[in-house]
């Protein structure tokens, strides 16, 4: 099963410290072989923890953890095949990148020549040939991340683990070393877990997304399934680039739903696979760049969703501009309106404006 041997399954996984309080609650989940798989949500949902657990940094109270088909659950960390980099980096400030990065071979009891070997190959992989003896010390923060990688990844690991490995770097730092580790992933061959809190992280980086909440699994899978058709309003709302607001159905026609209060009258949201009857109290979501802006009296598209509101904030993000308006009380509603498209006929807070959208592009959400 050479094919498999990065695959992970958690089954019934748990942890507790206390006996009490579970602060990861029986996750059931499996990570292709060769995936790059993010974990993503707030502090304390319990990711960096089910990532100590992979490792072998914490015992889980319950359930498996089984890597290429093999439970490894009392293993020793060096005995799972996996390799963790840590957000400290944590290099040796005594050794040359080089050593830093061939020490995982010397504990075990490689020759010199060939931990050389082997070392001056991941060097090259990670472009630090030129920087081969300097001290972490006379790196860049990004340098130094890239020696933490190799070592990481020296040992040849079924899984490589990223505890938050770009949350000490600045923001163009981040955005150049998300391209260095998926290009490192691929190289690699090797399955990547990787810990985050960063939503734009995690969906530039990964092929599956795990948002998680309390201990628990909110919605895993591709990254745009997640981010593109969330299943409930925590998924929505965490990942961002959604509207969602509350409505009270009014009807059930045919296939759509009409909602029955006076501002969200215009709206009408595709019904699904949902079972809903009129009365129910529902929660509708909309892409933020799916919504176009209309000044009153302008035609809309027939069928379209539309609600009637006022620009209450403005704020220039370089290819779009953000447009906060007042359409539904209590639940905040954004446009995201092309830069290009907003500069031919800007609008000014108090402006009042019909935000619209083709009502297929409304999503119900669990």
């Amino acid at each position: 099963m050479t094919n498999q041997r990065g695959a992970i399954e958690l089954a019934g996984l748990t942890k507790s410290y206390d006996g009490q309080t579970n602060v990861v609650q029986g996750v059931n989940l499996k990570i292709p072989n060769g995936a790059y798989c993010c974990f993503l949500g707030p502090s304390g949902c319990g990711k960096t923890t089910i990532l100590r657990m992979i490792a072998g940094h914490e015992d889980p109270s319950d359930g498996e953890i089984l890597i290429g088909g093999d439970n490894v659950v009392g293993l020793a960390p060096a005995e799972r095949g996996t390799a963790m980099m840590f957000q400290s980096y944590a290099l040796f400030p005594h050794l040359s990148v080089r050593d830093n990065i061939a020490f995982a071979l010397r504990v075990r009891g490689q020759g010199k020549a060939e931990r050389y070997r082997v070392a001056d190959a991941m060097i090259e992989k990670v472009r630090l040939t030129e920087l081969r003896d300097r001290l972490p010390g006379q790196l860049s923060g990004g340098q130094q991340q890239r020696v933490a990688l190799a070592r990481a990844a020296v040992t040849e690991p079924r899984v490589l683990l990223l505890d938050e490995p770009l949350s000490a770097l600045d923001e163009q730092l981040r955005i150049q070393m998300r391209s260095e580790l998926r290009r490192m992933q691929r190289e690699l061959g090797v399955t990547f877990v990787h810990v985050t809190h960063s939503q734009l992280e995690a969906i530039a980086l990964a092929d599956m997304v795990v948002v998680m909440e309390k201990g628990r699994i909110k919605q895993a899978g591709p990254a745009r399934d997640v981010y593109a058709a969330p299943r409930d309003r925590y998924v929505a709302e965490f990942l961002g680039g959604q509207n969602v607001f509350s409505g009270r159905v009014g009807a059930v026609e045919g296939d759509v739903i009409r909602l029955d209060s006076a501002e969200l009258k215009s709206v009408i949201v595709p019904l699904g696979a949902a079972h809903v009857a009129a009365g129910d109290r529902i929660d509708v979501a909309v892409r933020r760049d799916d919504i176009n802006l209309h000044r009153p009296g302008a035609p809309l598209a027939a069928g379209a969703s539309s609600l009637a509101s006022r620009v209450m904030g403005v704020e220039y993000q370089g290819n779009f501009v953000k447009v906060m308006l007042d359409a539904v009380a209590g639940d905040e509603f954004v446009v995201y309106v092309p830069e290009r498209a907003f500069f031919e006929d800007p609008l000014s807070v108090g402006d009042v404006v019909m935000a619209a959208w083709a009502a297929e592009r409304s999503r119900l959400l669990a």
